[in-house]
Order: structure tokens, then sequence, then C-alpha cells
């Protein structure tokens, strides 16, 4: 007699950001699994699942943040490690690795001699102990899908900003910018799926310095426009605000800052504030405190994105048309 396996799907949060992980279970109709995360007194983590993983597909969400006054990002990593080694070792069929925002995204090359390539460094952490496939949205570069062996799903908020640009301006007032040479790309597919033109930013990078950068000019129209700078994230916002800042002086009407990840380190919601930013329109892949938010703050939800893809993985089906007719 041929026995037949049901499958099972399994959603677990780690410590980071527990809230997203529910919305997301929310939209499929689940509920989170219980685990017990803790630490010794010596700050070593410890994962133990609190029901059967056997033969489940099993699906970790946990984003690389730093908590203010709590656990940095270099714990989060170690604790999603952790729980996905604990659950090979209790013998669930599949583990997903889902990272809403990946950390050192941004050290994915050697810019410098002698440095280290961290992003590289964090894959082979993930394949180390098992990972059957990594899900993340809006890497701070593409190339960070090939340091897998592994299935990599690599999705986009493009949809969600598009909808909201698309409902808050007019089409033939908006300039689509980017704030550097490396977000080309980025701002000529945003720019398509919107018909709006381009305009970009030329910066000068100190290599020898962390988030320091000086906007030099502006190459293209963007007198008397609704200029939508658009970017993977924003971490402590000078790149942003310096270019919003010199947008203005070039005729700007108005200025909106778009991006995945609101990082929003040190000084950032300061200089938000401050800036001649009208509007920050982000999404939810990391949690925002309510003393980093402002009036000009628009937060989108990721979870609807999110779900859909963890449905169509578990059901073998095409994560890609997700987002048919956006070309991402």
């Amino acid at each position: 007699m041929e026995v037949v396996t049901k499958k099972r799907m399994m959603i677990f949060s780690g410590s980071s950001y527990p809230e997203l992980a529910r919305e997301v279970a929310d939209h499929l109709g689940m509920r989170l699994g219980d685990v017990k995360l803790s630490q010794f007194a010596n700050g070593e983590l410890y994962a133990r699942f609190q029901e059967s993983v056997r033969g489940a597909d099993v699906y970790v969400m946990q984003s690389h943040v730093s908590i203010p006054d709590g656990m940095s990002v270099n714990d989060f990593v170690m604790e999603q490690l952790v729980m996905l080694d604990a659950l090979k070792r209790a013998s669930a069929k599949r583990t997903v690795a889902v990272i809403p925002y990946y950390g050192y995204s941004r050290s994915d090359k050697k810019a410098q001699s002698r440095e280290a390539i961290v992003a590289r460094m964090i894959a082979d952490m993930y394949e180390s102990v098992g990972v059957d496939r990594i899900m993340s949205v809006d890497l701070h570069t593409g190339q960070i899908q090939g340091f897998f062996h592994d299935p990599f799903d690599h999705l986009t908020a493009l949809p969600l900003l598009k909808k909201w640009i698309e409902d808050n301006t007019t089409a033939e007032d908006r300039v689509i910018v980017s704030p550097d040479a490396g977000r080309v790309r980025l701002t000529e597919k945003f720019a398509g799926h919107l018909g709006s033109p381009i305009a970009i930013l030329h910066k000068r990078r100190d290599p020898t310095k962390h988030n320091v950068s000086e906007s030099l000019d502006v190459i293209g129209d963007v007198d008397g426009k609704t200029v939508i700078l658009i970017d993977d994230m924003i971490d402590t916002a000078g790149t942003i605000c310096g270019a919003a800042q010199l947008l203005k002086e070039r005729g700007a009407r108005r200025v909106i800052a778009c991006a995945t990840h609101p990082l929003f380190s040190g000084p950032a919601a300061e200089r938000l504030e401050k800036s001649v930013i009208e509007k920050v329109v982000v999404t939810n892949t990391i949690p925002i405190p309510l003393e980093r938010r402002s009036d000009k703050l628009v937060v989108l939800s990721i979870a609807p994105i999110l779900a859909s893809a963890l449905r169509a993985v578990f059901e073998d089906e095409s994560v890609s048309e997700i987002f048919q007719g956006e070309n991402v």
C-alpha cells in the first residue's frame, strides 16, 4: 500500500522583528510556530523548537538589524543560524531563511585592498547549516545571489513604491532621480514602469570613510518638477538629504524619497525631519522605533509580497509570477 505524505508548512520568527513575521502568517491564515529563544549569561544564544518540525517545510524569518539598547545585527544573524541548525537536527524536510533585509550587503566586494567580502562570508555561514533556500528583498547588489549555491528568491518592493507614487504624483510632473551612478539601473527600471524621465546625481565618495559622500551635480532636467529620489536603503540619511538639497537648488518643486529598507541609523531621523524632503516612503522590512518616526514618513507593508512568495515556494509554483507585468 502506497503511503501519501501530506506537505506541511510552518513559519517561525527570530527575535529581530516578530511583528512582521506575524503579519505574514496572518496573510497566509497561519499561526507562528512556537520556539524558545534565549541568551546565556555570557551572551551565547539558545534556540529550541517547542513543537515537532519533522518532515515540514519550515520558514525562519529574521531581518538583520540592530535594536537600540538591545541585540545587534551580529546577534540576529547568529540567532537565525542557530535556529536553522536546530531545524536540520530536528529532521525538518526543507528549511528556508527569509531575510527581508540582508545584513552586510554593502560589503559585497573589495573597494580597497585588505578588506573582507562579508556578504559572501554570511552566505557561506548559511550554507554551512544546510539551509535549502534563501529569500530576501531588494539586495544592495544583485550579485549577492551568486554567493549562494542554493536557490535564492530575490523579491522586490517596486510594486508597492510604484503604486504609492502613481497615487500621489502626476506622470507629467515627475522625474525619477538616481542618488549616484550605482543606482542608475534601478532608477531606469523604476522610471520605465512609471513612464517618467530620469536624472542622475554625480556623487564622489571618500573610500576611506563610511557613510560619507558628497553630491556634486545633477545630470538631467529637474526644474519645476516633483523629484522622486529612489534607493534601496536609507542609513544615516546624509546622502539622500544632501541630494535633496542640491535638487532643490537646481529648481525641483517637490522632493520625495523612496527606499525599501529604513535603517535610519544615528542622526537619520533628525536629518530627514530638517531636510527639504516632503515625504519619505519606505517599507517595513525593518522595524522603525517610534522615536525615529515623523509626519514625513510613509510606511508600506511588505507582508503581502512575502506571504505570496512563501506560498509560491511551498506549493512549488513560480515566484516571478507574483511580479507579473512588473519585469522585475
